[in-house]
């Protein structure tokens, strides 16, 4: 399978890192805004002993009709801007590449748009793209669903210059229909990113933790999202969407075997 990626920040460049050491993925090119480190080679650049030809290329030189005619990718996989997907979205449409978007803030309009693409290409779109996060989101609508009028409050930390609340927060307070004033921010450190969903039962409390101990878990969802993209050739998908198969008692061990590139204990 050919993949481009779009986007080489820090979360960016550990994807590539991860699609570099796949076995049945061949990044094939990496496009970023910069031109300072054109035509580079991507494993070279991140110090990683691979044969891949992989080279890191900038908008700004390539047209995406020439850099698609040139190499050719069966997936287009997005980390970069709410705004990257304009400039390949339509072209990807238009000649069938599948595409997995990991941009966590889109506003409304640029759903809308997106959804429309949807109908001529198939598109995954995750505002975090980890599997322990769309697990966590999951068994929390479960929980809410056995415990409707239980107390919520969610805890999300992050770096100490991190600005904004979190998207991932903010996304599961809009899947357990709660307010984003329920949404507690800590900022401290380097803290990559945790997120914890407490809820207040009578006589209890449950609590459900995720922690990002490298940015590496980002490329470990997008080879999760590969190994299970669904069959139609269009359509708008989510990470619950390829994740609820595997809730299917009976079904999940055949689920994990039609898994092709990585064994399902380095996926989670």
């Amino acid at each position: 399978m050919n993949v481009g990626l779009i986007g080489f920040g820090k979360t960016g460049r550990a994807v590539a890192s991860v699609l570099l050491e796949a076995e049945a993925v061949n990044l094939s090119w990496v496009l970023r805004r910069s031109t300072a480190m054109e035509q580079r080679s991507v494993a070279e650049f991140l110090d990683i002993d691979s044969d891949s030809a992989a080279v890191i290329m900038s908008m700004e030189s390539h047209t995406v009709k020439e850099l698609l005619d040139t190499y050719p990718v069966d997936v287009i996989v997005d980390f970069s801007s709410i705004d990257g997907i304009t400039h390949y979205g339509n072209e990807a449409a238009r000649r069938g590449i599948t595409i997995i978007t990991a941009v966590s803030q889109y506003p409304k309009e640029m759903i809308g748009w997106i959804t429309k693409l949807a109908r001529r290409t198939k598109v995954i779109h995750s505002p975090n793209i980890t599997l322990g996060i769309n697990f966590l989101m999951i068994a929390a609508k479960v929980l809410k669903n056995i415990a409707p009028g239980t107390d919520i409050e969610i805890i999300e930390e992050h770096f100490k210059d991190k600005p904004e609340v979190s998207g991932t927060a903010r996304t599961i307070a809009k899947h357990l229909e709660i307010e984003d004033e329920a949404i507690k921010s800590v900022r401290a450190g380097g803290i990559i990113g945790t997120h914890e969903i407490l809820f207040g039962l009578p006589n209890q409390t449950v609590r459900l933790k995720h922690e990002s101990i490298s940015r590496e878990a980002f490329g470990n969802g997008i080879l999760f999202a590969l190994n299970n993209l669904p069959n139609r050739r269009t359509g708008l998908y989510t990470m619950e969407n390829l994740l609820i198969p595997y809730f299917q008692l009976g079904r999940s061990e055949m689920a994990f075997r039609r898994a092709k590139t990585t064994p399902w204990w380095k996926i989670w």
